[in-house]
């Protein structure tokens, strides 16, 4: 093998003591892909599940605030009842394929409330009922919940 130098004059390398070389370095490295795999696995598929985990609580957090949004705009329209605003909720949280929540509205029924009071939709669920992983890992016993408030508006 020939190579070009500095001066332009060429370099004889000579090819087996070259490759011999490599194949002994070669020899010493065997299995240290498996080590290093077995040493970055663990902290990667920590990291890839604890983004899927806090993604998805990010997720149900918004839709729960937005169901919370849509029943409280319907409880504070007249001849709005409790079973109705659980209804538009639980419809909304469906959508977003979330079950079992607990919805609280204040006052209950929200007709108690007179002009310009404020009519308060709450929902909460716990976390381990909505995660995408089989065991959630870091927010397992974590309660998700959202709250509006919103001035009746009724007839005087």
């Amino acid at each position: 093998m020939r190579q070009h130098g500095k001066t332009g004059r060429s370099v004889t390398i000579p090819c087996r003591k070259v490759n011999r070389l490599f194949r002994s370095y070669r020899k010493k490295r065997r299995g240290a892909a498996a080590v290093e795999f077995a040493f970055v696995a663990p902290v990667f598929f920590l990291l890839v599940f604890g983004m899927i985990e806090f993604g998805r609580m990010a997720m149900v957090q918004q839709v729960i605030t937005n169901a919370s949004r849509e029943g409280a705009r319907r409880a504070v329209l007249d001849g709005a009842t409790t079973t109705a605003i659980e209804n538009i909720v639980n419809d909304y949280l469906g959508e977003g394929s979330i079950t079992g929540a607990e919805i609280d509205v204040i006052p209950n029924p929200p007709n108690d409330a007179g002009h310009g009071d404020p009519v308060t939709v709450t929902v909460t669920i716990g976390f381990d009922e909505v995660s995408w992983l089989a065991s959630p890992m870091f927010l397992r016993e974590t309660n998700l919940s959202a709250t509006t408030v919103m001035r009746r508006e009724s007839v005087q």
